[in-house]
């Protein structure tokens, strides 16, 4: 069973930077796709950066390029998001996802506040 537990939430004025971490576990092979979605009161949910489990690819939404960076310790089982410059857009709850072939997983999010 897939776990993913994250952390690193906070309050952080506008132009400052935070990192987030998903401590990853259960996986049994390659064939996913792990990354960040974040959710703001009043908008809809988007996938704001995730990467492949297999070549490490990644992808960014738009309103995070050149500011965020999503990365991974292999040995420590963890994924990163690097988030700089943060916006007061950028508030919402983060939530780690993770996509296997028929499965879905999330971890229980962090809120991250962004004040103007």
């Amino acid at each position: 069973e897939v776990q993913l537990v994250e952390s690193g939430g906070g309050w952080v004025q506008a132009g400052g930077s935070l990192r987030l971490s998903c401590a990853a576990s259960g996986f049994i092979s390659d064939d996913y796709v792990i990354g960040w979605f974040r959710q703001a009161p009043g908008k809809e949910g988007e996938g704001v950066a995730c990467m492949s489990g297999s070549d490490s690819s990644s992808y960014y939404v738009d309103s995070v390029k050149g500011r965020f960076t999503i990365s991974r310790d292999n040995v420590k089982n963890t994924l990163y998001l690097q988030m700089n410059s943060l916006k007061y857009e950028d508030t919402a709850v983060y939530y780690c996802n993770a996509k296997i072939p028929g499965h879905n997983y999330w971890g229980q999010g962090t809120q991250v506040t962004v004040s103007a």
